[in-house]
């Protein structure tokens, strides 16, 4: 290791201590500063000890630092500048990951994994602070939604993908922070929010385009603020109304557009060469659906909400996996709980939630073909499910009706920053 990197360690932890500060209450600060410098030196020792010491997991971390020293190397030759897709055609879909990556192996002069896994560390623990404000807006008191921040330091699945240069961190906080404006929109209307949705937006499809797709509902719903309560009745309408939009618009950008990209990444995800070659290995599932991605929706549906199931046999990753899998199965319980205190004291934030959670597990079910794999892609899902949790783990809900007549506390307010 170069001294550089030391520094670069150093300067994560000490920027972790700003976020911490500048995100929460002075009270809370001070209670969840050592928690979550915990959490990232523990991400950092993960790094070290397992995954750069034999553990056999990954493979996606090296694939990413590949490419980052790929960028590195057109820097060398043509200056530091954005690569695009035309210039290294692996970093499309991934770019900001790996210039990030690259960007610190600049720095350091090659390699630099642990400084890189520093930042990735970084944006995990920053995660947790975004996590206990959007909880907080919600209407979750101050004890569930510091809860809700340990819970998810030390989450093991999101802790073991944010030790190493994985991109499942960058995904989690983009898609936690879209949406967390979009509900934060929905309680006080902001233009300045709307305009910090676009570097946002424009980050997460260059770490997974489709999740742009997947945000985009709920984004739209906060930013157009739906004004009056919705019924059982009136949620069945917005989908009969959305479904021949969606299909409308699906219809018109057949090209190289957003809409044209999204499609082609979902028939590829969709294929079953792509489910039959995801599913080779240990932890592969094969479904007798006759290659119709559509069919046997109900077990893929299992499989990708709540694998890897307490029975199954394995790898000795796998096997591990199933603790973080006994933490999701309360979370979910909870999340029930709270998704009713919701819908009977504010469904409109309840269907930002919704619009996102609902079409993203069915998404994901049509390419459900490898436990590990979605193991690591319902990371968002599960991020925002927990949130329901912290709902149901509330004492002193700050809820009392619609958004607009809550007298919340400064910490539960219309903002997801503080002090904005």
């Amino acid at each position: 290791m170069t001294p550089v990197e030391y520094i670069v360690v150093i300067a994560a932890a000490v920027l972790l201590v700003v976020v911490v500060h500048a995100g929460l209450k002075p009270q809370v600060a001070w209670r969840a500063l050592p928690v979550l410098l915990a959490a990232f030196a523990l991400r950092l020792a993960v790094h070290v000890l397992l995954m750069r010491s034999g553990l056999g997991y990954g493979g996606d971390n090296y694939s990413y630092e590949a490419r980052a020293l790929g960028i590195v190397e057109l820097w060398h030759r043509n200056g530091v500048h954005y690569v695009t897709s035309d210039e290294l055609g692996s970093v499309y879909g991934v770019a900001v990951p790996c210039h990030v990556f690259a960007l610190i192996m600049y720095l350091c002069g090659g390699k630099a994994p642990l400084a890189c896994t520093a930042v990735v560390a970084l944006l995990g623990c920053a995660l947790c602070v975004v996590l206990y404000r959007f909880a907080r807006l919600l209407g979750a008191d101050e004890r569930a939604a510091f809860r809700l921040l340990v819970l998810t330091a030390f989450l093991p699945g999101f802790l073991l993908h944010t030790s190493d240069m994985f991109k499942d961190g960058f995904n989690a906080f983009l898609v936690v922070a879209c949406l967390g404006l979009a509900v934060s929109n929905l309680r006080r209307f902001d233009p300045l929010k709307v305009v910090a949705l676009g570097p946002l937006l424009w980050a997460l499809w260059n770490v997974r385009p489709y999740m742009v797709f997947m945000c985009s509902l709920p984004l739209l719903a906060g930013v157009f603020r739906v004004r009056r309560a919705l019924s059982g009745r009136s949620l069945v309408v917005f989908a009969v109304v959305l479904i021949p939009v969606l299909v409308l618009l699906q219809g018109v950008d057949q090209s190289d557009g957003p809409l044209g990209t999204m499609q082609a990444q979902l028939d590829r995800g969709q294929s079953q060469h792509t489910r039959l070659a995801n599913a080779e290995g240990g932890s592969g599932v094969v479904f007798d659906d006759g290659g119709n991605a559509w069919s046997d929706l109900g077990p893929k549906l299992a499989y990708t909400l709540l694998s890897p199931f307490p029975w199954a046999s394995g790898s000795m990753a796998l096997q591990l996996g199933k603790i973080d899998t006994l933490i999701w199965y309360w979370l979910l319980f909870c999340a029930v709980q709270g998704a009713r205190r919701l819908w009977r004291h504010d469904r409109r934030t309840l269907l930002i939630l919704l619009l996102f959670l609902v079409p993203a597990s069915i998404a994901y079910a049509t390419t459900m073909s490898n436990i590990g794999l979605m193991f690591r892609q319902r990371i968002p899902i599960v991020m925002v499910t927990s949130l329901l949790s912290a709902i149901a783990w509330t004492r002193t809900p700050t809820y009392g009706g619609p958004p607009e007549e809550r007298a919340a506390d400064p910490e539960a307010s219309g903002s997801l920053v503080r002090g904005t």
